[in-house]
């Protein structure tokens, strides 16, 4: 018995010790981008493809970190509203684009775009239900 209850005590300490070295920080940039990464397969990938690569001329590749950054605040008005015959310049090349709008919660739209921000060779950190829906409020 007293075996038992020591090995119990020791999986709690180590549990303990692994728990306290992710941060808060840490654990919200993951519940981000693993909830971002799902629904960007099943809203984005279609057109933006697999790698953030785009379709040719038709839609633009996800992987400017430049114009990401450029464009963050307008990011989450597009992801929701969509675009209609908006001329872009992403990479060195126009595109005329076409996006359907998603409508979708500030929450989920903070998840695209944290995996977005941080997939395809992007590095630019968390993006929270509160900045989304900052620039959301926006959007024209």
């Amino acid at each position: 018995m007293k075996l038992s209850a020591a090995l119990t005590l020791l999986v709690l300490i180590c549990c303990g010790i692994i728990a306290s070295c992710t941060s808060d920080a840490e654990l919200e940039f993951k519940r981000y981008y693993l909830a971002g990464e799902r629904l960007y397969k099943s809203h984005c990938q279609n057109c933006h493809g697999a790698k953030g690569e785009g379709l040719g001329t038709l839609v633009p590749p996800l992987t400017d970190a430049a114009f990401l950054q450029k464009n963050k605040h307008r990011l989450a008005c597009i992801v929701n509203l969509g675009l209609t015959d908006e001329l872009l310049r992403v990479s060195g090349k126009t595109y005329v684009s076409k996006m359907p709008a998603n409508n979708l919660p500030p929450v989920d739209i903070a998840g695209i775009l944290t995996y977005v921000n941080n997939s395809f060779g992007n590095k630019t950190g968390v993006v929270t239900s509160d900045d989304v829906a900052k620039d959301l409020e926006d959007c024209k």
